[in-house]
């Protein structure tokens, strides 16, 4: 769902589960498609016994991807001038995430509408793993 400026307002609100239930399968499968294989993503013994994690858990940058499709679902493919974020706490397999997107401002940007959006994303128990903000260009 591609938005429009003229469907737009300050303040307003876009909210999706990202992941219900994250399984070390996913996990994996984002290890090789990134070329990440770090063991503290894909190695139980080790991101237990050596590094002393409680399990394993996701690469920030496959939460980061997860919170982009939402702001891709509102303001389409192709439109995003800027996305970036910190990643706050670790995804752990298991964990629901939801993402919250914020509008902050409607500008003009070399004569056309750009949104400028904040991102929060949280676990199933509201404690946030990353923070973010974006700007897209929109249709008028």
């Amino acid at each position: 769902m591609a938005l429009s400026a003229a469907a737009l307002e300050v303040g307003q609100t876009f909210t999706d589960v990202l992941v219900d239930d994250l399984t070390r399968t996913q996990i994996v499968q984002y290890a090789g498609a990134s070329g990440d294989y770090n063991p503290l993503h894909t190695d139980e013994v080790f991101a237990t016994q050596v590094a002393g994690y409680p399990s394993v858990f996701a690469h920030g940058m496959l939460t980061m991807g997860m919170t982009g499709r939402l702001l891709t679902d509102v303001v389409g493919d192709g439109r995003l001038l800027r996305f970036g974020g910190r990643f706050t706490a670790q995804v752990w397999p298991g964990d629901t995430l939801t993402a919250v997107a914020t509008v902050e401002a409607l500008t003009e940007v070399d004569g056309g509408p750009v949104v400028e959006l904040s991102v929060r994303t949280t676990n199933a128990g509201g404690a946030e793993v990353f923070s973010g903000t974006a700007a897209a260009r929109l249709d008028p």
